[in-house]
């Protein structure tokens, strides 16, 4: 077996609810288009107000997956 290479994006997930929720989000969305996604770290979390309140959060994650082997 050969050692993995990793590939790193950035995504920002967005949520009205959580910022676990923010996570899911992203992560879902991300898992629809790659493959071997294997782990994530969170870089920055942030939010829009409205009313004083926190109305959008906003979460910028790094993710990593494997990439594949060549044919």
């Amino acid at each position: 077996m050969k050692d993995r290479i990793y590939k790193i994006i950035e995504l920002t997930g967005t949520s009205k609810t959580s910022i676990e929720d923010a996570v899911g989000k992203a992560l879902k969305r991300a898992h629809q288009t790659l493959k071997h996604l294997s782990w994530f770290q969170v870089v920055e979390t942030r939010g829009s107000i409205e009313a004083g309140k926190v109305d959008v959060w906003q979460v910028t994650l790094k993710v990593g997956f494997a990439l594949e082997e060549p044919a």
